[in-house]
Protein backbone atom coordinates (compact mmCIF):
# COMPACT_ATOMS: atom_id res chain seq x y z
CA UNK A 1 0.00 0.00 0.00
CA UNK A 2 2.49 2.53 1.16
CA UNK A 3 5.07 1.32 -1.34
CA UNK A 4 2.22 2.64 -4.09
CA UNK A 5 1.86 5.78 -2.53
CA UNK A 6 5.84 6.46 -2.92
CA UNK A 7 6.14 5.60 -5.99
CA UNK A 8 3.09 7.42 -7.21
CA UNK A 9 4.41 10.68 -5.83
CA UNK A 10 7.98 9.73 -7.34
CA UNK A 11 5.82 9.79 -10.76
CA UNK A 12 3.90 12.90 -9.85
CA UNK A 13 7.25 15.18 -8.99
CA UNK A 14 8.92 13.68 -12.05
CA UNK A 15 5.60 14.59 -14.25
CA UNK A 16 5.79 18.08 -12.25
CA UNK A 17 9.26 18.46 -13.40
CA UNK A 18 9.03 17.85 -17.30
CA UNK A 19 5.87 19.63 -17.60
CA UNK A 20 7.72 22.54 -16.39
CA UNK A 21 10.42 22.41 -18.65
CA UNK A 22 8.31 22.06 -21.46
CA UNK A 23 6.58 25.13 -20.85
CA UNK A 24 10.02 26.31 -20.45
CA UNK A 25 11.50 25.32 -23.69
CA UNK A 26 7.82 26.10 -25.76
CA UNK A 27 8.94 29.84 -24.05
CA UNK A 28 11.50 30.54 -26.13
CA UNK A 29 8.82 31.19 -28.91
CA UNK A 30 7.49 33.75 -27.29
CA UNK A 31 7.46 37.54 -28.83
CA UNK A 32 9.89 39.43 -27.42
CA UNK A 33 8.38 42.47 -24.99
CA UNK A 34 9.02 45.85 -26.45
CA UNK A 35 10.79 47.07 -23.42
CA UNK A 36 13.31 44.42 -24.01
CA UNK A 37 13.31 44.17 -28.13
CA UNK A 38 17.14 46.04 -27.77
CA UNK A 39 18.72 43.47 -25.59
CA UNK A 40 19.74 40.77 -28.14
CA UNK A 41 20.60 41.20 -31.92
CA UNK A 42 18.91 38.58 -34.45
CA UNK A 43 22.00 36.27 -34.41
CA UNK A 44 22.37 36.26 -30.44
CA UNK A 45 18.74 35.55 -30.12
CA UNK A 46 19.10 32.76 -32.15
CA UNK A 47 22.33 31.63 -30.36
CA UNK A 48 20.07 31.73 -26.98
CA UNK A 49 17.27 29.86 -28.06
CA UNK A 50 19.98 27.14 -28.76
CA UNK A 51 21.34 27.22 -25.27
CA UNK A 52 18.19 27.81 -24.06
CA UNK A 53 16.91 24.37 -26.10
CA UNK A 54 20.17 22.65 -24.63
CA UNK A 55 19.59 23.29 -21.03
CA UNK A 56 15.95 22.02 -20.82
CA UNK A 57 17.20 18.80 -22.55
CA UNK A 58 20.03 18.32 -20.38
CA UNK A 59 17.72 19.05 -17.01
CA UNK A 60 14.90 16.87 -19.07
CA UNK A 61 17.21 13.91 -19.28
CA UNK A 62 18.74 14.27 -15.81
CA UNK A 63 15.37 13.87 -14.29
CA UNK A 64 14.21 11.11 -16.51
CA UNK A 65 17.33 9.56 -15.57
CA UNK A 66 17.16 10.30 -11.77
CA UNK A 67 13.14 8.81 -11.70
CA UNK A 68 14.39 5.30 -13.58
CA UNK A 69 16.85 4.57 -11.11
CA UNK A 70 15.24 5.88 -7.82
CA UNK A 71 11.81 3.45 -9.44
CA UNK A 72 14.06 0.53 -9.83
CA UNK A 73 15.64 1.17 -6.49
CA UNK A 74 12.77 1.85 -4.16
CA UNK A 75 10.28 -0.89 -6.64
CA UNK A 76 12.89 -3.53 -6.15
CA UNK A 77 13.23 -2.92 -2.20
CA UNK A 78 17.33 -2.05 -3.11
CA UNK A 79 18.00 0.25 -0.17
CA UNK A 80 16.79 -2.78 2.26
CA UNK A 81 18.89 -5.57 0.63
CA UNK A 82 21.98 -3.43 0.05
CA UNK A 83 21.38 -2.98 4.30
CA UNK A 84 21.85 -6.37 4.76
CA UNK A 85 25.36 -6.04 3.83
CA UNK A 86 25.83 -3.88 7.11
CA UNK A 87 25.90 -4.66 11.09
CA UNK A 88 22.84 -4.53 12.33
CA UNK A 89 22.66 -1.36 14.05
CA UNK A 90 20.57 2.00 13.51
CA UNK A 91 23.57 3.76 12.90
CA UNK A 92 24.87 0.93 10.46
CA UNK A 93 21.48 0.72 8.99
CA UNK A 94 21.05 4.35 8.28
CA UNK A 95 24.71 4.58 6.94
CA UNK A 96 23.83 1.92 4.33
CA UNK A 97 20.98 3.33 2.88
CA UNK A 98 22.32 6.91 3.01
CA UNK A 99 25.51 5.73 1.12
CA UNK A 100 24.05 3.66 -1.60
CA UNK A 101 21.44 7.01 -2.29
CA UNK A 102 24.81 9.33 -2.20
CA UNK A 103 26.52 6.92 -4.36
CA UNK A 104 23.46 7.10 -7.25
CA UNK A 105 23.55 10.71 -6.93
CA UNK A 106 26.96 11.23 -7.45
CA UNK A 107 27.09 9.53 -10.59
CA UNK A 108 24.20 11.73 -12.10
CA UNK A 109 24.69 15.04 -10.89
CA UNK A 110 28.77 14.57 -11.31
CA UNK A 111 27.36 13.80 -15.18
CA UNK A 112 25.18 16.32 -15.22
CA UNK A 113 27.41 19.23 -13.64
CA UNK A 114 30.04 18.13 -16.47
CA UNK A 115 28.09 18.27 -19.36
CA UNK A 116 26.65 21.80 -18.26
CA UNK A 117 30.20 23.88 -17.48
CA UNK A 118 32.44 21.74 -19.22
CA UNK A 119 30.59 21.33 -22.17
CA UNK A 120 26.82 23.64 -22.59
CA UNK A 121 28.74 26.63 -20.64
CA UNK A 122 31.82 25.79 -22.26
CA UNK A 123 30.13 25.86 -25.94
CA UNK A 124 28.49 28.88 -25.26
CA UNK A 125 31.55 30.91 -23.85
CA UNK A 126 30.39 31.43 -20.24
CA UNK A 127 32.67 28.95 -18.50
CA UNK A 128 35.96 29.65 -17.41
CA UNK A 129 36.82 26.93 -14.96
CA UNK A 130 39.65 24.61 -15.45
CA UNK A 131 39.05 20.82 -15.93
CA UNK A 132 40.77 20.70 -11.87
CA UNK A 133 39.07 23.83 -10.78
CA UNK A 134 35.83 21.53 -12.15
CA UNK A 135 36.84 18.31 -9.97
CA UNK A 136 37.53 20.77 -6.32
CA UNK A 137 33.96 22.14 -6.94
CA UNK A 138 32.64 18.85 -7.28
CA UNK A 139 34.82 17.38 -4.49
CA UNK A 140 33.46 20.84 -2.02
CA UNK A 141 30.06 20.26 -3.08
CA UNK A 142 30.51 16.31 -2.56
CA UNK A 143 31.63 16.75 1.00
CA UNK A 144 28.90 19.68 2.07
CA UNK A 145 26.37 17.34 0.44
CA UNK A 146 27.25 14.49 2.50
CA UNK A 147 27.70 16.24 5.46
CA UNK A 148 24.48 17.50 5.13
CA UNK A 149 22.23 14.37 4.14
CA UNK A 150 24.38 12.39 6.86
CA UNK A 151 23.86 15.19 9.33
CA UNK A 152 19.86 15.64 9.00
CA UNK A 153 18.92 11.78 8.75
CA UNK A 154 20.93 11.59 12.22
CA UNK A 155 18.48 14.44 13.49
CA UNK A 156 15.41 12.47 12.26
CA UNK A 157 16.52 9.66 15.20
CA UNK A 158 15.41 11.90 17.47
CA UNK A 159 11.96 11.24 17.14
CA UNK A 160 13.05 7.83 18.87
CA UNK A 161 12.15 9.62 21.63
CA UNK A 162 8.40 9.93 20.82
CA UNK A 163 6.74 12.49 19.04
CA UNK A 164 7.04 16.02 21.07
CA UNK A 165 11.17 15.98 19.33
CA UNK A 166 8.73 17.97 16.20
CA UNK A 167 9.52 21.09 18.04
CA UNK A 168 12.88 20.10 18.65
CA UNK A 169 13.38 19.11 15.30
CA UNK A 170 12.18 22.42 13.85
CA UNK A 171 14.03 24.54 16.10
CA UNK A 172 17.11 22.81 15.09
CA UNK A 173 16.28 23.24 11.42
CA UNK A 174 15.53 27.00 11.65
CA UNK A 175 19.03 27.55 13.77
CA UNK A 176 20.69 25.67 10.99
CA UNK A 177 19.25 28.35 8.08
CA UNK A 178 19.99 30.65 10.07
CA UNK A 179 23.87 29.61 10.71
CA UNK A 180 24.35 28.75 7.09
CA UNK A 181 23.17 32.59 5.78
CA UNK A 182 25.97 33.50 8.03
CA UNK A 183 28.89 31.18 7.20
CA UNK A 184 27.95 31.60 3.77
CA UNK A 185 30.61 34.45 2.94
CA UNK A 186 33.24 32.82 4.97
CA UNK A 187 32.41 29.04 2.50
CA UNK A 188 33.07 31.54 -0.45
CA UNK A 189 36.20 32.89 0.60
CA UNK A 190 37.27 29.13 0.48
CA UNK A 191 37.32 28.51 -2.94
CA UNK A 192 37.75 32.23 -3.94
CA UNK A 193 40.06 35.35 -3.96
CA UNK A 194 39.30 38.07 -2.71
CA UNK A 195 41.27 41.78 -2.93
CA UNK A 196 40.17 45.21 -1.90
CA UNK A 197 38.38 47.30 -4.26
CA UNK A 198 41.08 50.14 -5.25
CA UNK A 199 40.55 53.98 -4.38
CA UNK A 200 38.43 55.92 -6.01
CA UNK A 201 35.05 57.29 -7.81
CA UNK A 202 33.46 53.90 -7.23
CA UNK A 203 34.80 52.85 -4.14
CA UNK A 204 33.92 56.43 -2.79
CA UNK A 205 30.19 56.65 -4.15
CA UNK A 206 29.45 53.41 -2.81
CA UNK A 207 30.76 54.31 0.55
CA UNK A 208 28.76 57.32 0.56
CA UNK A 209 25.85 55.75 -0.44
CA UNK A 210 25.45 52.86 2.61
CA UNK A 211 26.86 55.18 5.12
CA UNK A 212 24.00 58.20 3.86
CA UNK A 213 21.48 55.37 5.45
CA UNK A 214 23.60 54.89 8.40
CA UNK A 215 25.61 51.87 6.98
CA UNK A 216 29.03 51.05 8.40
CA UNK A 217 30.94 49.88 5.45
CA UNK A 218 33.82 47.07 6.55
CA UNK A 219 35.66 46.56 3.31
CA UNK A 220 34.61 46.36 -0.59
CA UNK A 221 36.12 43.34 -2.26
CA UNK A 222 36.31 42.21 -5.71
CA UNK A 223 35.55 38.14 -5.77
CA UNK A 224 37.65 36.79 -9.22
CA UNK A 225 34.20 34.66 -10.20
CA UNK A 226 35.75 34.97 -13.77
CA UNK A 227 38.09 32.00 -12.84
CA UNK A 228 34.90 29.87 -13.59
CA UNK A 229 32.33 32.55 -15.55
CA UNK A 230 31.52 35.31 -17.56
CA UNK A 231 28.53 36.24 -16.03
CA UNK A 232 28.13 39.18 -13.35
CA UNK A 233 26.95 39.27 -9.63
CA UNK A 234 27.33 40.76 -6.55
CA UNK A 235 26.08 40.69 -2.86
CA UNK A 236 26.21 42.28 0.12
CA UNK A 237 27.19 40.18 3.97
CA UNK A 238 26.98 40.93 7.38
CA UNK A 239 24.56 41.02 9.92
CA UNK A 240 23.39 44.57 11.14
CA UNK A 241 24.52 47.91 10.14
CA UNK A 242 28.15 46.49 9.59
CA UNK A 243 28.10 45.64 6.10
CA UNK A 244 30.96 44.02 3.62
CA UNK A 245 30.45 44.74 -0.50
CA UNK A 246 31.53 42.06 -2.54
CA UNK A 247 32.14 42.57 -6.55
CA UNK A 248 32.43 39.66 -8.81
CA UNK A 249 35.48 40.86 -11.18
CA UNK A 250 33.22 40.26 -14.20
CA UNK A 251 30.76 43.18 -12.82
CA UNK A 252 33.58 45.94 -12.56
CA UNK A 253 34.94 45.05 -16.19
CA UNK A 254 31.58 45.21 -17.73
CA UNK A 255 29.52 47.26 -16.12
CA UNK A 256 29.68 51.66 -15.44
CA UNK A 257 30.45 53.38 -12.27
CA UNK A 258 26.64 54.15 -12.34
CA UNK A 259 25.07 50.86 -13.20
CA UNK A 260 27.29 49.24 -10.16
CA UNK A 261 25.73 52.10 -8.15
CA UNK A 262 22.36 51.39 -9.22
CA UNK A 263 22.62 47.16 -8.07
CA UNK A 264 24.20 48.40 -5.01
CA UNK A 265 21.04 51.12 -4.25
CA UNK A 266 18.96 47.64 -5.48
CA UNK A 267 21.03 45.49 -2.62
CA UNK A 268 20.70 48.56 0.16
CA UNK A 269 17.05 48.35 -0.67
CA UNK A 270 16.78 44.54 0.55
CA UNK A 271 18.49 45.82 3.78
CA UNK A 272 16.46 48.98 4.50
CA UNK A 273 13.20 46.78 3.67
CA UNK A 274 14.29 43.77 6.31
CA UNK A 275 13.69 42.06 3.31
CA UNK A 276 16.35 38.73 4.45
CA UNK A 277 14.52 38.56 7.95
CA UNK A 278 11.01 38.84 6.51
CA UNK A 279 12.67 35.76 4.13
CA UNK A 280 13.88 33.58 7.64
CA UNK A 281 10.25 34.28 8.97
CA UNK A 282 8.92 32.57 5.45
CA UNK A 283 11.41 29.90 6.53
CA UNK A 284 9.66 28.76 9.29
CA UNK A 285 6.62 27.55 7.21
CA UNK A 286 9.03 25.77 4.82
CA UNK A 287 10.85 24.18 8.23
CA UNK A 288 7.22 23.35 9.70
CA UNK A 289 6.07 21.38 6.97
CA UNK A 290 9.69 19.85 6.62
CA UNK A 291 9.12 18.76 10.11
CA UNK A 292 5.43 17.68 10.04
CA UNK A 293 6.30 15.27 6.90
CA UNK A 294 9.09 14.10 8.58
CA UNK A 295 6.89 13.39 11.57
CA UNK A 296 4.97 11.19 9.45
CA UNK A 297 7.02 9.49 8.16
CA UNK A 298 8.99 8.08 10.35
CA UNK A 299 5.77 7.46 13.03
CA UNK A 300 4.33 5.05 10.41
CA UNK A 301 6.97 2.03 10.92
CA UNK A 302 4.47 -0.13 7.86
CA UNK A 303 5.88 2.11 5.60
CA UNK A 304 9.47 0.54 6.26
CA UNK A 305 8.19 -2.93 6.04
CA UNK A 306 6.33 -2.35 2.95
CA UNK A 307 10.22 -1.48 1.47
CA UNK A 308 12.05 -4.53 2.81
CA UNK A 309 13.28 -3.21 6.22
CA UNK A 310 12.08 -4.71 9.59
CA UNK A 311 11.95 -1.34 11.86
CA UNK A 312 12.57 2.12 10.65
CA UNK A 313 15.52 3.40 9.20
CA UNK A 314 16.27 6.82 9.02
CA UNK A 315 18.08 7.26 6.10
CA UNK A 316 15.09 6.12 4.63
CA UNK A 317 13.53 8.64 5.89
CA UNK A 318 15.56 11.22 4.25
CA UNK A 319 14.55 9.51 0.97
CA UNK A 320 11.09 9.67 1.50
CA UNK A 321 10.73 12.82 2.88
CA UNK A 322 12.25 13.93 0.38
CA UNK A 323 9.74 12.43 -2.58
CA UNK A 324 6.76 13.53 -0.41
CA UNK A 325 8.34 17.37 -0.24
CA UNK A 326 8.56 17.05 -3.89
CA UNK A 327 4.82 17.17 -4.15
CA UNK A 328 3.81 19.52 -1.52
CA UNK A 329 6.58 22.25 -2.11
CA UNK A 330 5.81 23.86 -5.10
CA UNK A 331 2.55 25.13 -2.92
CA UNK A 332 5.04 26.32 -0.29
CA UNK A 333 6.96 27.81 -3.34
CA UNK A 334 3.96 29.80 -4.52
CA UNK A 335 3.90 31.58 -1.72
CA UNK A 336 7.84 32.55 -1.07
CA UNK A 337 8.61 33.30 -4.20
CA UNK A 338 5.40 35.71 -4.83
CA UNK A 339 6.99 37.49 -1.59
CA UNK A 340 10.37 37.54 -3.52
CA UNK A 341 9.10 39.17 -6.44
CA UNK A 342 7.56 41.78 -4.88
CA UNK A 343 10.44 42.47 -2.38
CA UNK A 344 12.60 42.70 -5.92
CA UNK A 345 10.08 45.40 -6.96
CA UNK A 346 10.75 47.29 -3.72
CA UNK A 347 14.30 47.25 -4.14
CA UNK A 348 14.24 48.02 -7.28
CA UNK A 349 12.44 51.51 -6.39
CA UNK A 350 15.10 51.89 -4.13
CA UNK A 351 17.63 52.38 -6.83
CA UNK A 352 15.09 55.03 -8.47
CA UNK A 353 14.83 56.76 -5.30
CA UNK A 354 18.79 57.05 -4.84
CA UNK A 355 18.55 58.79 -8.78
CA UNK A 356 19.63 55.57 -10.59
CA UNK A 357 16.61 54.48 -12.66
CA UNK A 358 18.21 54.67 -15.93
CA UNK A 359 21.27 53.22 -14.91
CA UNK A 360 19.21 50.12 -13.33
CA UNK A 361 17.83 49.95 -16.59
CA UNK A 362 20.96 49.48 -18.39
CA UNK A 363 22.33 47.31 -15.90
CA UNK A 364 19.76 44.88 -16.00
CA UNK A 365 19.98 44.60 -19.92
CA UNK A 366 23.60 43.94 -19.84
CA UNK A 367 22.46 41.30 -17.38
CA UNK A 368 20.39 40.05 -19.33
CA UNK A 369 22.72 39.41 -22.54
CA UNK A 370 25.73 38.14 -19.84
CA UNK A 371 23.35 35.84 -18.18
CA UNK A 372 21.74 34.76 -21.39
CA UNK A 373 18.61 35.33 -19.59
CA UNK A 374 14.95 34.18 -20.62
CA UNK A 375 13.27 37.64 -22.43
CA UNK A 376 9.73 36.22 -22.40
CA UNK A 377 9.47 33.23 -19.69
CA UNK A 378 6.06 31.52 -20.19
CA UNK A 379 3.68 33.42 -16.74
CA UNK A 380 3.24 29.41 -15.60
CA UNK A 381 7.13 29.17 -15.07
CA UNK A 382 7.60 32.55 -13.26
CA UNK A 383 4.82 32.46 -11.06
CA UNK A 384 5.90 28.61 -10.00
CA UNK A 385 9.38 29.12 -10.55
CA UNK A 386 10.60 32.48 -10.34
CA UNK A 387 12.21 34.31 -7.21
CA UNK A 388 12.92 37.39 -9.27
CA UNK A 389 10.17 38.91 -11.71
CA UNK A 390 10.91 38.64 -15.54
CA UNK A 391 13.79 41.85 -16.76
CA UNK A 392 10.58 43.29 -18.88
CA UNK A 393 8.37 43.78 -15.77
CA UNK A 394 11.39 45.10 -13.92
CA UNK A 395 11.83 47.54 -16.36
CA UNK A 396 8.40 48.91 -17.18
CA UNK A 397 8.44 48.61 -13.06
CA UNK A 398 10.99 51.53 -12.92
CA UNK A 399 9.53 53.27 -15.77
CA UNK A 400 6.30 54.05 -14.01
CA UNK A 401 8.19 54.37 -10.73
CA UNK A 402 10.36 57.22 -12.63
CA UNK A 403 7.65 59.19 -14.22
CA UNK A 404 5.52 58.58 -10.84
CA UNK A 405 8.17 60.08 -8.84
CA UNK A 406 8.79 63.23 -11.97
CA UNK A 407 5.26 63.94 -11.33
CA UNK A 408 5.81 64.56 -7.52
CA UNK A 409 8.42 66.90 -8.38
Amino acid sequence: MYKIIILILLVINTAYSIILNVIRYNSAKNPTPESVADVYDAETYGKWRKYSAEHCMLELTSSVITFVITFVLLSTNAFSSFAEFFPNDMFFQLAAVVILDISVNIVVNTLTSYIKTMVIEQKYGFNRSSLKTFILDMVRSLIISCMLTFGLSGLMMLFELGDWPIIAFAAIMFAFTLFVAFIYPIFSRISNKFTPLEDGELKTRLIEMLSSHGYKVRSIEVMDASRRTTKVNAYIAGLGKSKTIVLYDTLVEKMSTDEICAIFAHEMGHGLHKDVLKSQLLSILNISLLSLVVWATVSNPQLYYDFGFETINYGFSYIITGITLGVVQPFISLIMNAHSRAAEYAADRQAVIEGYGEPMMTAFKKMAVDNFSNLSPSKINVVLEYSHPPINCRIEAIRAQMKNTENIK
